[in-house]
């Protein structure tokens, strides 16, 4: 019992800090107070608010921008690339499954390619996008995520259509059902649970991201997790407070989805149709 509650306080610790630092005044960002003297909420609204805290009075410091931008911009290409890997990654897993396509080692060859960093591509890619005028824009960093992560959703979905009965699909194919209307009105349904699963794991993977978002992103494209490492002062260096404020609300679209499909989380759902 006490190596769970200390277990929990070590994992719970990080959370804690993020949430008191957001909460502290700039007098208290490097001190070594566990608690803000204070809740200052100004750091979040530094970071959500337009032109918040700009008097035009100062000419060293620069105003931190809001945002609001990074946040729709990392919101579209997770969407984006979420959409992508799970489309692609639910097509090859049923191909794989099913018709044993690419014979046995397929699966492992596409998991091969999350075996080196991502880094390691990210100069083939900056070139090639270069050459297409690509770069800084929601296209390619969807591709990218998209590609990357489907070897995620490949795997994951592919298990889950291993656990269904063919018996299923067969007997909907008896009652008039081509091989297609078999998959979406019979595979599909019953593994929606199983696929709500694998997107929320992909976004948060893409989400989360910042090397790739770092290098093909710039000025149009600017993803949360650039902006919280580009929030420094001039004369304050590291802006701790708004850092911590906005890896708050950075969480809650990750929060939010895996509450809004906490029900399909079950893989459960897919078993015992048919006993074999």
């Amino acid at each position: 019992m006490a190596f769970l509650i200390t277990w929990t306080l070590l994992i719970a610790f990080p959370l804690y800090w993020t949430i008191t630092m957001a909460l502290k005044p700039k007098s208290e960002w490097t001190g070594t107070t566990w608690f803000p003297s204070k809740l200052e909420w100004s750091n979040f609204a530094e970071v959500l608010i337009p032109g918040y805290g700009d008097d035009g009075l100062s000419f060293i410091e620069t105003p931190i921008k809001d945002a609001l931008g990074p946040l729709k911009d990392s919101l579209v290409i997770s969407v984006g690339g979420t959409l992508l890997a799970v489309i692609l990654g639910t097509a090859a897993a049923y191909a794989i499954s099913r018709y044993r396509f690419g014979g046995s080692l397929l699966p492992f060859n596409i998991l091969s390619v999350r075996m080196f960093p991502p880094i390691a591509a990210i100069i083939p890619l900056m070139v090639m996008f270069s050459t297409v005028q690509l770069v800084d824009s929601y296209v390619a960093l969807i591709l990218v995520y998209g590609g990357l992560t489907a070897p995620y959703a490949v795997w994951l979905t592919k298990s889950f259509i291993d656990d269904l009965p063919r018996e299923l699909e067969e007997a909907s194919m008896l009652d008039g059902n081509t091989r297609l209307g078999a998959l979406t009105k019979v595979t599909l349904p019953l593994i929606a649970g199983s696929v709500a699963t694998t997107a929320l794991f992909v976004f948060i993977v893409i989400w989360s991201d910042f090397v790739i978002a770092f290098t093909l992103g710039g000025t149009n494209v600017e993803a949360v997790s650039v902006r919280i490492a580009s929030l420094t002062s001039a004369t304050q260096g590291q802006l701790y407070g708004p850092q911590a404020a906005l890896g708050l609300i950075a969480a809650l679209p990750a929060i939010v989805l895996g509450l809004s499909i906490q029900k399909y989380l079950a893989r459960g759902l897919t078993f015992g149709a048919v006993k074999r």
